[in-house]
């Protein structure tokens, strides 16, 4: 089955949002000691969060938005929201291609084993992401 880049952009970003949650859920009891191990912890959170933003912009931009549009939402220029993200929607697509690279190529060669993962993690609905995924062809 192929399914359009919008469909792989967003469960990319589905699988960043998981990895995001799991580690601000971790960091929820805080530990009282005073020994860098928080800070540690809020700089992955941080970057994840990074990573998140990132895919979100490219699933919005593979569903048609503009650099003006990514722009208007974050308080930048068209110019500086392409400068800030391009990179990542060129990863994006050179995961698309790409037959090594990890879990995050995984998922976005192999949508729907990895959307399945997603719909068992949420918990709720059973094709919570699974269930969105669009078809080409």
């Amino acid at each position: 089955m192929t399914y359009t880049d919008a469909s792989r952009a967003r469960l990319a970003m589905s699988f960043e949002a998981c990895e995001l949650s799991d580690l601000a859920r971790a960091m929820v009891p805080i530990d009282t000691t005073f020994d860098g191990a928080a800070l540690a912890d809020a700089t992955q959170v941080l970057a994840a969060a990074r990573r998140f933003l990132d895919a979100a912009v490219v699933f919005e931009r593979a569903g048609g938005a503009s650099w003006q549009l990514v722009g208007d939402v974050l308080g930048l220029s068209a110019a500086e929201a392409r400068d800030r993200f391009e990179a990542a929607e060129a990863g994006f697509r050179n995961r698309l291609r790409s037959t090594d690279g990890g879990w995050r190529a995984y998922l976005i060669r192999e949508p729907l084993e990895a959307a399945e993962d997603l719909d068992h993690w949420v918990g709720g609905s059973a094709a919570a992401v699974s269930g969105g995924l669009e078809r080409t062809g």
